[in-house]
C-alpha cells in the first residue's frame, strides 16, 4: 500500500514538473509557488505575446556572464522573453532580455529589489518560504511592469502587497526597538534626572 502511495506521489510530481512552462526549477521553488508563476506567465503571454521565465538554479554562477549562462536553456525557452535568474547559492539574481527593446519595459533594480529584500530579511521564516516569496514577488513585479508598458492589467499578479508588508514589518521592528530602549534605558535615566532635580 505504501509503495502504491509513493508511486502515485511520484507520478503527480513528474506530471506537475512536465507541465511547468515558465519556471525552470532545481527543486528550489515549491509546487505551490510554481503554480502562481505559471498562471502569471500564461496570462502575460496570452495578453502580450511576451514570455517571462523564472530560472531557479543551484548552479554556482560565480562571476559567470548571465548572457552566456542563459544559452544553456535555449531549447527550453521561446523568444521574445525576459528571464529572471535566481541563484541563491551564488547570491546572484539577474534579468536577461532576448532583445534590447524588452529591456525598456521594466526596471531591473526595482524587480530585483523585491527578491533581495525578502531573502535578506531577518525573520523566523524558513529559507524555502523566503525563496518562494522572493521569486514569486519579483516575477509578479516583472510581469506587471511589462504589462503596464503594453497598457494592460494582469489579474493573476500579486500587487505590491509583499513590499507593503515588509515595509510595515520593518517599521514595527524599529518601533519595538524604540519602546525597548525607552523602557530599559531611556525611562530609568529620565526618572533619575527628574527625581534628582525635584530633590
Amino acid at each position: 500500500m505504501k509503495h502504491i502511495a509513493r508511486v502515485t506521489l511520484l507520478m503527480l510530481f513528474f506530471t506537475f514538473t512536465l507541465s511547468a512552462k515558465y519556471l525552470i526549477n532545481d527543486h528550489i521553488i515549491s509546487p505551490k509557488a510554481s503554480q502562481i508563476i505559471e498562471k502569471i506567465g500564461e496570462e502575460l503571454y496570452q495578453k502580450t505575446g511576451i514570455n517571462i521565465y523564472a530560472i531557479a538554479t543551484n548552479d554556482d554562477l560565480g562571476r559567470e556572464n548571465l548572457y552566456k549562462y542563459i544559452l544553456k536553456y535555449e531549447k527550453s525557452i521561446s523568444k521574445p522573453y525576459v528571464a529572471l535568474i535566481f541563484a541563491p547559492n551564488s547570491k546572484r539574481i539577474g534579468l536577461i532580455a532576448s532583445d534590447d527593446t524588452l529591456k525598456s519595459y521594466y526596471d531591473p533594480n526595482r524587480v530585483k529589489s523585491y527578491a533581495i529584500r525578502i531573502v535578506s530579511s531577518a525573520d523566523s521564516n524558513s529559507m524555502q518560504s523566503k525563496y518562494d516569496v522572493a521569486v514569486v514577488q519579483a516575477y509578479s513585479e516583472l510581469a506587471d511592469e511589462i504589462a503596464s508598458k503594453k497598457g494592460i492589467k494582469l489579474a493573476n499578479t500579486i500587487k505590491d502587497e509583499g513590499g507593503w508588508f515588509l515595509t510595515l514589518v520593518t517599521w514595527l521592528v524599529y518601533l519595538g526597538s524604540i519602546v525597548v530602549f525607552w523602557v530599559y534605558f531611556g525611562r530609568p535615566i529620565y526618572m533619575r534626572i527628574r527625581n534628582g532635580k525635584s530633590k
